[in-house]
């Protein structure tokens, strides 16, 4: 069969994602938790977009990355938590072909988003700690605009091959994807046709868009908690140790499960586990975000009871 035929009769079926329905008993108990989880997290990161547009003094390069990291969670968790809530309360799991397709390119893009987004917040942070007075000359708008939309361009290039990739396989008659969303690994695994250069181009994106960002994140980290020693005050220590314990908390969650989801071997057994791991960087990371880096933050609690004082007063 050509790679048309192939295409053409992928493009007319649908999947099904059998996400956690294998756990009956605990259908109810996911729902309400994954419910909770996106709504807090699409709250509490429209609530950080909307105060970083409105509130002129959060118009610094750290907020504009906060900003992009939050509209980034918004679309990420919205491409994937819809459709496992309506699995878990309907128990409808099909998906078409082309809805498959376009969650699997938000997740794609998404991710590769993420991890240079944090990278550019670990940068930024580096030059504010370990060299303040030359912070304004460094981080210039054009600079922090430009590394943005570097994240964005390389995020959506990287969703966009994987998805030129996976929508050319020939897919055989078992339609089962074994997770709560059209996740790489388990796309492949009902592929009939050859995939390994997709697997050589996923350890390539891993290394390049995956461990260096890593890498240079704990590097960045590495140095700011080596000035924050050389600070006489425990206050000031303290403050320095606590932002930086937080942030790398959240960088090694999401970093370290979804690195390692892609880079360990295939086993048998390991599918139930593997969907809770990808639960951490798809759902839980995304929550986590605005609280770690933003919403403990004293200018936007600052901005949050300016705005309050604002609606109270008119």
């Amino acid at each position: 069969m050509t790679g048309n035929k192939g295409t053409n009769k992928t493009l007319q079926r649908e999947f099904h994602l059998l996400a956690f329905l294998s756990h009956e008993k605990f259908q109810l108990l996911i729902f309400l938790l994954v419910l909770l989880m996106y709504s807090l997290t699409v709250c509490a990161n429209l609530i950080i977009t909307a105060l970083v547009c409105l509130v002129p003094r959060l118009h610094t390069p750290m907020y504009f990355f906060l900003c992009n990291l939050s509209v980034q969670d918004i679309v990420y968790v919205t491409a994937i938590l819809p459709k496992l809530l309506a699995i878990t309360i309907t128990g409808d799991n099909s998906i078409s072909f082309l809805g498959c397709m376009t969650q699997f390119y938000l997740y794609a893009s998404c991710v590769a988003t993420e991890f240079l987004l944090l990278t550019s917040m670990a940068y930024d942070r580096y030059v504010a700690i370990c060299i303040p007075m030359r912070y304004s000359l460094i981080m210039q708008k054009t600079v922090y605009v430009f590394l943005a939309s570097v994240s964005w361009l390389m995020g959506a290039t990287n969703g966009f091959m994987y998805y030129w990739f996976v929508s050319n396989l020939f897919f055989c008659d078992f339609q089962e994807i074994n997770h709560f969303f059209c996740e790489l690994k388990a796309i492949l695994k009902l592929s009939c046709s050859s995939f390994e250069s997709i697997k050589i181009v996923m350890i390539v994106t891993c290394v390049i868009i995956g461990f260096i960002p890593f890498g240079l994140i704990l590097i960045s980290y590495g140095n700011i908690i080596s000035s924050a020693l050389k600070i006489r005050t425990s206050a000031g220590k303290l403050k320095t140790f606590s932002s930086c314990c937080s942030h790398l908390t959240v960088v090694v969650l999401f970093c370290g499960t979804s690195l390692s989801l892609y880079m360990k071997p295939d086993s048998g057994n390991s599918q139930e586990m593997d969907k809770l791991l990808s639960l951490l960087y798809v759902a839980v990371t995304p929550l986590l975000n605005p609280l770690v880096y933003s919403l403990r933050n004293k200018d936007i609690i600052n901005a949050i009871k300016n705005i309050k004082k604002s609606i109270f007063l008119m």
